[in-house]
């Protein structure tokens, strides 16, 4: 439960985005666990390996930096079960603070497509300036930027 962090000023998020995508979910799962697919996609303006996975290069314990124009965040991985799910926890973040409770990614196979369900949970500590800014557009351009992503997914070739 988020509540019992809150500080007043504070911005919930609570992002869910559903889509099916008409590849096979091999190619889906490693569109969106590699790193270095984040950078061709929308909104995206570069990610960077910092620290490589435990067994696998983007998988548990990897350690990614995503930039989105101002926003910078750094993502370790936390669970990775291919082809199925990925977990994340945002470790830090710029020029918000982030405390980020669930970044998940699931993945199931049906009829050679692929269904993804994204979650992401948390919230972000900020003066009240910045929360009314923030809190009117932090779902809906969370998820909008989800859901681009995985149109782009689905688009390519």
């Amino acid at each position: 439960m988020v509540a019992h962090y809150l500080t007043e000023g504070s911005v919930v998020f609570n992002i869910r985005v559903e889509r099916t995508i008409n590849k096979p979910i091999d190619i889906v799962f490693a569109m969106l666990s590699e790193h270095e697919n984040y950078q061709s996609f929308p909104g995206v303006d570069s990610s960077t390996l910092l620290e490589p996975g435990d067994n696998e290069k983007n998988g548990i314990g990897a350690l990614r930096q995503v930039k989105l124009g101002p926003v910078v965040l750094k993502e370790r991985i936390v669970a990775f079960m291919r082809p199925t799910l990925m977990e994340y926890r945002i470790e830090h973040s710029k020029p918000f603070k982030f405390v980020h409770e669930l970044g998940q990614i699931t993945l199931s196979e049906k009829d050679g497509k692929t269904d993804v369900v994204w979650i992401s949970k948390g919230y972000i500590a900020t003066p009240i300036l910045g929360r009314l800014v923030l809190d009117p557009m932090i779902n809906s351009q969370g998820a909008k930027g989800f859901a681009s992503i995985l149109k782009a997914i689905d688009r390519a070739s």
